[in-house]
């Protein structure tokens, strides 16, 4: 809901505004037809010269600071800044200087180019954020045989040669626990333990539970 204390302030600044642009566009009318631009060549000059400064402004709100924006938001703002002050008698514009009549007739040429710069120039492009990249699954070759689905005592870890056809060592502790698995099938079961029973119970490669049950007898 709108105050009326900012109601008020907003209408101050609306005054403002209209009245100084309604001098800012009579002082360049006035500068224009002192250099030879009569009838409505005059009141086109305040009217080029706003647009330019309206389009660079809108620029520098809607893509951000730029060169191209400051550069002709700048040139605008000194052709009103000066029309403001050529006419309040620090020149005679009986008389204009030939300065004053080059820049007034080269001024349609100079707004043209700078509005078409700041209309069809692209702004910048905003940093996109990076797409993390899943790395792709790389299927075991011949050369990198795949691991056991199994993990369990006596399983080969990462970085460990691969079984191989001869008879692999057993580390003691293994064999222990080996051990204390087949005493507790008998016990239970009244029968020794068998070699697959004993690499399902252990969760180790068939090679590895021949050598365990190999030394178990």
């Amino acid at each position: 809901m709108v105050t009326p204390r900012a109601s008020v302030k907003a209408d101050a600044v609306l005054v403002q505004a209209v009245i100084a642009g309604a001098l800012s566009f009579a002082h360049l009318h006035d500068l224009a037809a002192a250099a030879g631009q009569d009838g409505w060549k005059a009141w086109a000059y305040p009217i080029s010269v706003d647009l330019l400064l309206v389009a660079a402004w809108r620029r520098l709100r809607s893509v951000g600071p730029s060169r191209l924006a400051w550069c002709w938001f700048l040139i605008a703002l000194v052709a009103s800044l000066g029309a403001n002050v050529a006419t309040a008698g620090f020149l005679d514009l009986e008389h204009p200087p030939a300065w004053l009549r080059f820049g007034v007739a080269g001024w349609p040429a100079l707004a043209f180019l700078g509005g078409t710069l700041l209309a069809h120039t692209p702004g910048r492009v905003a940093d996109e954020e990076p797409v993390a990249v899943q790395p792709a699954q790389v299927a075991p070759t011949a050369s990198e045989p795949e691991d056991p689905p199994s993990v369990g005592i006596g399983a080969r870890a990462p970085g460990e040669p691969a079984v191989t056809d001869a008879t692999p060592p057993v580390p003691a502790a293994l064999v222990a626990h080996a051990r204390k698995v087949a005493e507790a099938h008998q016990a239970r079961t009244g029968t020794a333990i068998d070699p697959d029973t004993l690499r399902a119970r252990l969760g180790v490669p068939s090679q590895l539970a021949d050598a365990i049950a190999a030394q178990l007898t």
